[in-house]
């Protein structure tokens, strides 16, 4: 038995766009003389569908898409196991989240999943109901263990958010011991640090116990705050890799299951090249499925917002980058000249619009320039540039239709170290789940290794971080050394750590400071523009913390 995949990258709520990329696999699928093809979870819907699936009608149409690819004349000559939304063999006005087997102008099975993930980033519970049997699909005469995404993660998932493994179904388990052959797996797993591996070692663990063949079929591409990164596979009744497909794009994969190849290389990838990947990937769907052609954002001659023009160029275009570069009173000769060597450099279009008119006009207004007087080179002042900056990239965004980009990084986000309505307006954050150590490690591996070249000049690199709102200021003035800052806060957010717990590994001055920081500053985030989830713990969707809240140790 011939079974291709397809690693398809669909838009959330585009059912016609999103049957058609199946369509297409599927005709790839008779050309290569498939039996078989399998797609996605919910690849008719796109994941996540969220309150898309409490509109009206939303679903039915689901149900009628599904119909239609079933009747569909390439699906005469090849089957297909599809993932979608149904209401269909479910009680009430539940929904499933299903995979169907369509075959000779009909659909011929259904199984619904059986785990439902309530955590992190997903809300399944909210929407789905969950499977109230586990059986295998049957076509031409072969038991297969299909099933959908978390339901591979029995046991990982539901030790580690303390839930009980015996109060929940095994579906592998259940699988297995009704005689399956192989098992495919259905999946919208969004990309985090080291998820590859975790996967691979998840799904190693099934075969070590079922000594099956296991086909992981991923989605790719970028949705809203998630980048999804492919990486499908396959592994034999040993655990061994035989097919691996692309990263980060869109790929179509075949396997004989009577005939699998021979395994194939588990090959390692830097940490930093999946980062940027799943960066460019994000930023740039999340640009053209908006419906953005072009973006504009602030250059500072700092790493920040030198790394967010690099990833735009690399999303969209260097001729579709739009960088506005606003000097002050306080910036400095080499931060000009640097964002004048990175425009160069990356072939951006760019203008240089002096700010300190604007910042004298504002100080010479009565009431506005008393109150500046207060606090002379204060907080106030500094903020009134950053947002005397932030307007002019909006300015130009609402001209010219472009997007505008924050580039604050994770370690500033945290601390509250950013400017409401001056850095962090946008549209679009691109470094928000990126530590300062991050961004720094980014930047020298796009000049050391991706480009073999000096692209991010390396005075930028080099140089003491500072936001240049005052004579000779620098980030360490208001701040710890990032090296501590970024683990403090590693700790805190990722790692659920207490203070007390991390006062042993840091001096407790700095770690209750840092603490009390990013409890306070929950209020700046809710305002922040959405960005791109790469950790476990990313501040958005996934990570829910009150703002009007006293903390206890």
């Amino acid at each position: 038995m011939k079974i291709a995949f397809a690693q398809i990258n669909p838009i959330v709520g585009d059912i016609t766009g999103n049957c058609q990329l199946i369509l297409e696999a599927a005709q790839r699928a008779v050309e290569a003389d498939a039996d078989l093809l399998v797609v996605p979870e919910l690849a008719i819907s796109g994941y996540p569908p969220k309150d898309l699936l409490l509109r009206e009608g939303f679903v039915g149409r689901c149900d009628a898409a599904l119909d239609q690819l079933a009747q569909a004349e390439v699906f005469q000559q090849v089957a297909g196991i599809v993932g979608h939304p149904t209401r269909r063999e479910v009680s009430g006005q539940s929904i499933a989240n299903a995979a169907s087997l369509i075959a000779d102008g009909e659909v011929q099975s259904t199984i619904h999943k059986t785990l439902l993930p309530n955590y992190d980033v997903f809300d399944e519970q909210r929407y789905f109901a969950p499977a109230r049997k586990i059986t295998p699909m049957i076509f031409q005469g072969r038991k297969l263990g299909v099933h959908i995404c978390e339901d591979a993660w029995w046991g990982e998932r539901t030790t580690r958010y303390h839930q009980n493994p015996a109060l929940h179904p095994d579906p592998i388990f259940e699988l297995a011991t009704q005689g399956v052959e192989c098992f495919i797996n259905l999946s919208a797993s969004p990309f985090e640090r080291d998820k590859r591996h975790q996967r691979l070692n998840l799904v190693r663990s099934h075969v070590e116990r079922h000594h099956r063949p296991f086909m992981f079929v991923n989605q790719v591409g970028g949705n809203d705050d998630l980048v999804f990164d492919g990486h499908s596979f396959v592994l034999n009744e040993s655990g061994e890799m035989v097919v691996e497909a692309a990263s980060f794009q869109e790929d179509f994969q075949v396997v004989d299951l009577d005939h699998l190849p021979k395994p194939i290389a588990d090959a390692e990838t830097p940490y930093e090249e999946a980062l940027l990947d799943a960066l460019v990937l994000g930023l740039g769907d999340y640009m053209t499925k908006c419906g953005f052609t072009d973006c504009v954002l602030g250059l500072s001659g700092g790493v920040d917002s030198a790394l967010a023009t690099y990833i735009a160029a690399a999303a969209m275009g260097p001729d579709h980058v739009h960088c506005l570069m606003m000097p002050s009173r306080y910036s400095t000769d080499h931060s000009i000249g640097d964002s004048e060597k990175l425009v160069q450099a990356l072939g951006v279009d760019a203008e240089t619009i002096p700010i300190d008119e604007i910042h004298q006009a504002y100080e010479a207004t009565p009431v506005i320039g008393e109150d500046l007087n207060l606090q002379p080179l204060g907080l106030p002042d500094q903020n009134l540039q950053a947002r005397i900056r932030g307007a002019c990239v909006m300015l130009r965004s609402n001209t010219h239709g472009w997007i505008a980009l924050a580039t604050g990084n994770k370690s500033e986000l945290a601390v509250g170290y950013c400017t409401i309505y001056g850095d962090m307006a946008g549209g679009f954050a691109v470094l928000s789940d990126l530590f300062k150590r991050d961004v720094y490690a980014l930047c020298r591996y796009i000049n050391e290794t991706r480009e073999e070249r000096e692209v991010i000049p390396d005075n930028i690199i080099t140089k003491p971080p500072s936001a240049e709102l005052a004579p000779d200021q620098k980030d360490e003035d208001s701040l710890p050394p990032y090296e501590i800052l970024d683990q403090i806060l590693a700790g805190l957010i990722e790692q659920h750590k207490s203070v007390t717990t991390l006062c042993e590994e840091f001096p407790e001055e700095i770690v209750r400071w840092v603490a009390n920081k990013l409890d306070r500053n929950e209020f700046k985030r809710r305002q922040m523009p959405p960005g791109i989830k790469l950790s476990q713990r990313a501040f958005g969707t996934g990570r829910r913390m009150p703002m009007a809240a006293r903390f206890d140790d």
